[in-house]
């Protein structure tokens, strides 16, 4: 992997004498408080203001005001008119635009396409106060307010977006956002290092426009640049399924199918994102090219991961870690869940095909000292009101994935794998755990510190390789409840996820529950499923619900997957090809897809075989299925024949003209055991994350509404949101 350029190496510019904002000025009366009679850059954002790493505006605005420059922030602005976006003035560098930490449109519609009327991004958690599709629409209104300002879009609305992406909500192929938006440049992935060399270039007089190299950006052009040879993937006959070596010593870039050919055809969209996928290691992707029209979408490598020393930088910026004084304490659902919880590192190498983290924040791990996670800890103790003693979480994306890494650095530069741990865990790959458990132990040692609990989702499959862990984990760090994401239990599934087999949660659960006993403990594991994902029939679901019956598991409230852009599973969804595997016209595996509402209600109904409002439409499925066997009274049946009096009226799970959902949180009933008292459930997720979407604060997981996972928002089983 290329060295990279220091994020310290840059001298500070001229407006740091005017120090640090308590908070990044939201109006002109704050700008004049500080001094300030412009703004260089103004950040704006479909979220609420929180002044805490996990909320990217945050970072991003303390990145840049740490380099000297003066960031404004307007904050879910009204879009409906111009006025609102010139609150601040004209900024002297450019507009910074993000939907938030979450995908607008993950953000307002559940996974069936109904309207959320929430917002855990905004005081109150009222909804309504973003626009649908936010990036383009905060963009065309910049450009209404200041014809000449330059415009940048970020955050993982943008990142996920980068290229002609399918969108699940119009059922169409969409531009790249950066040709929608008309902005004039993008940046993907945590942009840190790529944006302080930007900004820095710009405040020297650089034109917007004459910055085409940066890492980690993605620029319009109108050809291939001098000296530059062009590898071209954009058909799938039976000679061209993989990507051609480059000849000779000039620099080479990738050809993808143009939007005009992919947005009719979905077979060659599987085989484009398969591509875009096998580009994504920073050691090893060349520049991608799309054609738009007369426009060339050119995509620069995935940005050099930060090393520890600038993480800890990042991380240790001076946040407020509090929300904007103007909103006079709202509650604000998304900071009342991370606010005592604290990020340990960034990245998943995972691969799990509904995720787009990978797309996001890559697949190698950035990490933070021990040093600046336990000085994190006694801010929060020192600095955060309510704090009770209980660290929420010490995660990320993933609860153990903290200083694991490729054994060999050439080894890792030349890998295209998918994903690290699937269909195996890779030889080459450091599964020692000792660091996260030295960690944890120093964590539980500070003063004033009662309790660290570890909320993030756990890669099981991982644990498993240190017993050690497992049992730090179990002894002191589960709060009575512990999740993890199985996700399935059927190989058909499960191999399109690219998730381990059931066999892996059973030895975990083995090692779960020994050292629960050893701890005189009484404590549960919580597993996740997704319904209606790609590759999933009714007779998988009916499996998954005779397992969950068997092992006494009744989930209170459940989320069909959700294709979020760029996904490998949303791929599938769209293409009903595996481009896990190399895509051609024949050939090629077809992946069966739930896609009518009918079918993904079943899917979600067969997750809550127990409710007596679906009992009707699962009695039918199963006849249909020629399983009426399961129809009875006993233990061995999934639902009687007998149904209560008024009930099963509704339609079944998710039905539109049934009952809504009301704000959700995931509860799992054991069964014998009763319905968790509030008191009793799973310790709020930990730092925000980016990705398919579970819902829940930031992840950016478009399909488990976080800012990014494609399983769907999963009512309560949240995931961690990256900063955008």
């Amino acid at each position: 992997m290329e060295a990279a350029k220091s994020i310290f190496s840059y001298r500070k510019y001229w407006a740091h004498r005017f120090g640090t904002a308590p908070f990044l000025p939201t109006t002109r009366a704050e700008m004049d408080v500080l001094g300030w009679d412009s703004c260089d850059i103004i950040i704006v954002t479909g979220d609420a203001y929180v002044d805490h790493p996990s909320f990217g505006m945050a970072v991003i605005g303390r990145v840049l005001e740490a380099q000297g420059f003066r960031v404004g922030i307007l904050t879910q602005p009204d879009w409906t008119s111009a006025e609102a976006f010139r609150a601040l003035g004209k900024p002297n560098l450019f507009f910074g635009i993000t939907g938030g930490n979450m995908d607008s449109m993950v953000n307002r519609y559940t996974s069936d396409r109904r309207l959320r009327h929430n917002d855990s991004y905004t005081p109150n958690d009222e909804g309504g106060k973003r626009p649908d599709r936010a990036v383009i629409v905060y963009s065309q209104r910049c450009r209404e307010a200041y014809k000449d300002a330059p415009i940048i879009l970020g955050g993982i609305e943008a990142s996920l977006r980068r290229v002609a992406h399918y969108d699940y909500w119009s059922e169409k192929v969409r531009r790249s956002v950066l040709m929608d938006a008309k902005a004039d440049i993008l940046f993907y992935g945590n942009a840190e290092r790529a944006l302080i060399d930007f900004v820095h270039r710009v405040g020297k007089g650089e034109a917007v426009s004459q910055i085409t190299d940066l890492r980690g950006t993605v620029v319009l052009r109108d050809a291939l640049p001098d000296g530059w040879q062009e590898l071209d993937v954009s058909s799938i006959d039976e000679q061209s399924v993989s990507i051609p070596r480059s000849e000779g010593e000039a620099p080479a870039a990738v050809r993808l199918p143009s939007y005009e050919q992919v947005k009719d055809d979905p077979v060659l969209y599987s085989h484009t994102s398969r591509i875009i996928h096998l580009e994504s290691n920073p050691g090893n992707a060349r520049p991608l090219i799309q054609r738009h029209g007369d426009k060339e979408v050119w995509v620069n490598p995935p940005p050099i991961p930060l090393t520890t020393p600038e993480m800890d930088w990042v991380y240790g910026l001076p946040y407020a870690r509090a929300p904007h004084p103007s909103y006079c304490g709202a509650r604000i659902p998304a900071w009342e869940m991370i606010r005592f919880s604290v990020n340990i590192m960034r990245g998943c190498f995972g691969g799990c095909s509904f995720c787009s983290i990978t797309e996001h924040e890559g697949r190698v791990i950035q990490n933070r000292s021990h040093e600046s996670i336990l000085k994190e800890v006694e801010d929060i103790r020192d600095k955060v009101p309510g704090f009770t003693g209980v660290i929420s979480d010490l995660g990320g994306p993933t609860a153990n994935m903290y200083r694991l890494a490729c054994k060999d650095d050439e080894t890792q530069k030349v890998c295209r794998r998918l994903s690290c741990v699937y269909p195996d865990i890779c030889k080459n790959l450091n599964t020692n755990h000792d660091s996260l458990v030295e960690l944890y132990r120093k964590a539980r040692e500070l003063p004033g510190v009662k309790k660290i609990l570890v909320a993030s989702g756990l890669r099981y499959d991982l644990a498993v390789r240190s017993p050690t862990y497992v049992k730090e984990l179990v002894t002191h760090h589960v709060g009575g409840y512990l999740k993890i994401a199985p996700e399935h239990t059927e190989e058909g599934p499960l191999s399109k996820m690219m998730k381990p087999g059931i066999g892996s949660y059973d030895r975990f659960k083995q090692m779960f529950e020994r050292f629960s006993r050893e701890a005189g403990k009484e404590q549960y594991l919580i597993p996740y499923f997704i319904a209606a994902h790609p590759g999933t029939s009714d007779e998988d679901m009916m499996n998954l619900a005779l397992w969950l019956k068997r092992n006494g598991f009744r989930a209170d409230q459940v989320q069909a997957f959700l294709p979020s852009p760029m996904s490998l599973s949303t791929a599938m969804y769209h293409g009903e090809r595996n481009p896990l595997k190399p895509v051609r016209r024949t050939g090629t595996e077809v992946v069966a897809t739930a896609k009518g509402l009918r079918q993904r209600r079943l899917h979600k109904a067969f997750l809550r075989y127990h409710d007596a409002e679906n009992w009707p439409l699962l009695r039918e499925a199963l006849k249909a299925m020629g399983r009426s066997d399961l129809i009875g009274p006993s233990k061995k049946h999934l639902v009687p024949a007998w149904q209560p009096a008024g009930t099963g009226k509704s339609g079944g799970e998710g039905a539109r003209t049934g009952r809504k959902h009301k704000d959700q949180t995931f509860l799992t009933t054991h069964a014998g055991q009763g319905r968790r008292p509030d008191g009793d459930a799973p310790a709020p997720a930990g730092p925000a994350r980016s990705g398919p979407a579970r819902s829940g604060p930031v992840r950016s997981d478009p399909a488990r509404s976080g800012p990014v996972r494609s399983g769907g928002p999963r009512p309560g089983m949240a995931r961690k949101g990256k900063p955008s």
